[in-house]
């Protein structure tokens, strides 16, 4: 009996080998899936709550991936914290350049920035009060060691000076105007489905915030404006 011949390859085409250990398919995408699924896990059930199973099966591969790319559940979060989330805090800050020296192009700045980078990335409110806001959350070193530099502190240190200069409202505390604007940008756009069911209205979406919220901040409520 002859022994079989190895099958013909077409001239050119190289035996492919796995090396122990690497996965197969294209792992760029896989570890980006596996980020992708981390940040929406994080934001819908909370970092202490996420599961890495539950990460690995949305993001289409197995646990064992996970720490493949990874080595586990803190340097997953790690990872998104560099490669998702300071980058978003980066386009945040993007809005503010060249205003320092008008507090109103400021307020105008921030609001339409953190606006226009929420429609970018809609999970961004709900992982805010998860992990930042929320008593325990994984992300409030975050936000006091590495992110409070670059705006919030930036922030008020510009209303400050324009303070000083009589060119912002003396009875302020720039230290509260950059919490106000937290506050009627995060908040609202987290709960905007809740508000669109309580007051039976579907125009209440984020154009509508943003205008209602700048015509807040730049002309106040005008309690004393005779009708």
């Amino acid at each position: 009996m002859s022994t079989p011949k190895p099958p013909v390859r077409p001239p050119g085409e190289r035996t492919r080998t796995r090396r122990p250990g690497r996965p197969s398919g294209d792992g760029r995408d896989q570890r980006e899936r596996l980020l992708d699924a981390a940040l929406a896990h994080y934001a819908d059930h909370g970092v202490a709550a996420s599961r890495l199973r539950a990460i690995a099966t949305a993001a289409g591969v197995t646990p064992a991936m996970i720490s493949y790319y990874f080595g586990g559940k803190a340097a997953l979060l790690e990872a998104v914290i560099e490669e998702r989330l300071l980058p978003v805090v980066g386009e945040i800050r993007g809005h503010l350049e060249g205003r320092d020296n008008d507090a109103g192009a400021l307020v105008e700045g921030f609001v339409g920035g953190m606006h226009a980078t929420i429609e970018r990335h809609p999970w961004l409110p709900r992982l805010w009060v998860r992990e930042v806001l929320s008593e325990g959350g994984a992300l409030r070193e975050l936000l006091v060691n590495r992110i409070a530099e670059q705006i919030p502190r930036r922030l008020a240190a510009a209303f400050a000076q324009a303070q000083q200069s009589g060119r912002l409202n003396p009875d302020l505390d720039p230290r509260l105007l950059v919490v106000s604007l937290v506050g009627l940008t995060l908040f609202p756009l987290a709960a905007a489905p809740l508000w669109q069911q309580v007051f039976d209205s579907d125009d209440l979406d984020t154009t509508a915030l943003q205008h209602h919220t700048l015509a807040l901040l730049t002309r106040g409520l005008e309690t004393d404006h005779a009708p």
